[in-house]
C-alpha cells in the first residue's frame, strides 16, 4: 500500500522494507514489535490514539495496520471499520490485538473488518509469524490477477529472480493468444474473458498433469501468461497445451465462423479484414548452469522468440536452443 521506495534489505522475502502502523496504548507491545526486526527491515510507526493515526494513515498508508482492541480515544474495531470503509484502503491488511476474554466472548468475525488477530498474552515468535504471514497473504492477494486469480507481475518477477539467484535449472515459457483482439472486437469483452479463463485453466491443468514437479503459473495480464517447469518436461507441456487449446477454442465461436475457420472484423486502422481463429504462441527460455543473471534477460529473449512463433498462423511453441550464442534460436513446432 505504501509508496515508500526504500531500497533497504528485504525482510521475509519482500523486495523492500515494510512499514507497519501500530496503534496501541501498550508501550511494552510497541517495544516488542520494534525488537523483532531491524529498522532496515521493518519500520514500526507507533500511535497510542486512533484519530491522529487515521489522518496519518490516509496521507501515507502503511503496508500493514496492527490495532489494539482499546485505544485511548476509540475502539480498535472502529478504527478498522473506518479504514476499510474507504475503497482505496480496503486492501490494507489489519491485525486486531485482543485479550483472552474478548476472544472468548464471541466476536462477530464475519462482520469485523479485520484480516487476522493476535490474542494476549503475546509471544515474540507468534507476533513475528502472524505479521509476516499477513503481509505475505496480502501481497499475494493484491498481486493476483482479478480475473483468473493467478499470481501477477510482481509474483512472476520475484519467482523468476529467486530461481536465477539460486542457480536452479528451469524452463520459463511465455504464452499469449494470437488474434484475441479481433475475437474481442466481434464477440465482446464478456466472451473474451471466458477465453482468458479457459486459457488459464488449460495451462494450470496441463502443468498439473506432470505430478511431482516444481512448477509455477502466472498471469502477466490480458492474454499473456507464463509458466515455469523443469527443463526436461517443458516441451511435452507445450505439446499438451497446444493440443488442448486448439481442441477447445473453436467452441467459443459462432457456428458460421467456426465452419469458415475465420471471422470478419476490423483491424486497428478500422479496415474490414478476415482473421483466423485464435491460436496460442509459446516462447520457452531455458536457464541452464546459471546462464541467466537477471529476469530481464529471460524476458528479452522470450520477446524475440515470440516473434518467431507468431510467424506461424497456427498454435505453436519455440524453444530457445542456444548454447552460448548471442542470439536466440529455435524452430516453431506445433503440438
Amino acid at each position: 500500500m505504501t509508496t515508500n521506495t526504500d531500497t533497504s534489505p528485504a525482510v521475509g522475502g519482500f523486495p523492500r522494507r515494510q512499514v507497519v502502523m501500530l496503534l496501541t496504548p501498550d508501550a511494552a507491545f510497541a517495544e516488542l514489535m520494534r525488537g523483532l526486526w531491524s529498522e532496515a527491515e521493518m519500520e514500526i510507526v507507533h500511535f497510542s490514539r486512533g484519530r491522529g493515526a487515521i489522518e496519518r494513515l490516509f496521507n501515507d498508508p502503511p503496508d500493514l495496520l496492527v490495532v489494539d482492541q482499546e485505544l485511548a480515544d476509540m475502539p480498535g474495531l472502529e478504527v478498522a471499520a473506518l479504514v476499510k470503509s474507504e475503497n482505496v484502503y480496503r486492501q490494507l491488511p489489519v491485525i486486531y490485538v485482543l485479550g483472552p476474554e474478548a476472544l472468548e466472548s464471541g466476536l462477530d468475525w464475519l462482520s469485523s473488518e479485520i484480516d487476522d488477530f493476535l490474542a494476549r498474552p503475546l509471544t515474540p515468535f507468534e507476533v513475528r509469524a502472524r505479521v509476516l504471514l499477513t503481509l505475505a497473504r496480502a501481497s499475494r492477494s493484491f498481486d493476483a490477477n482479478p480475473l483468473t486469480r493467478l499470481p501477477g507481475n510482481t509474483s512472476i518477477i520475484h519467482r523468476i529472480q529467486e530461481l536465477i539467484d539460486r542457480r536452479e535449472d528451469f524452463a520459463l515459457a511465455y504464452a499469449d493468444l494470437d488474434h484475441f483482439k479481433s475475437f474481442n472486437d466481434k464477440y465482446g469483452f464478456s466472451r473474451g474473458d471466458e477465453v482468458l479463463m479457459m486459457t488459464a485453466r488449460v495451462i494450470v491443468n496441463t502443468i498439473r498433469s506432470f505430478p511431482g514437479i516444481r512448477s509455477f503459473v502466472g498471469h502477466v495480464g490480458g492474454d499473456d501468461f507464463v509458466f515455469i517447469t523443469p527443463p526436461e518436461v517443458v516441451e511435452d507441456a507445450c505439446k499438451r497445451l497446444v493440443a488442448t487449446f486448439d481442441g477447445i477454442v473453436p467452441s467459443f465461436y459462432d457456428p458460421e465462423d467456426r465452419e469458415r475457420g475465420e471471422i470478419r472484423s476490423t483491424d486497428r486502422e478500422g479496415n474490414p479484414r478476415t482473421f483466423p481463429l485464435m491460436a496460442i504462441s509459446i516462447a520457452v527460455v531455458f536457464n541452464l548452469d546459471g546462464r541467466l543473471t537477471h529476469y530481464g534477460e529471460a524476458s528479452q529473449t522470450a520477446m524475440a522468440l515470440k516473434k518467431k512463433a507468431k510467424e506461424n498462423p497456427r498454435s505453436c511453441y519455440v524453444l530457445d536452443r542456444r548454447r552460448g550464442e548471442n542470439s536466440p534460436s529455435g524452430s516453431c513446432a506445433n503440438g
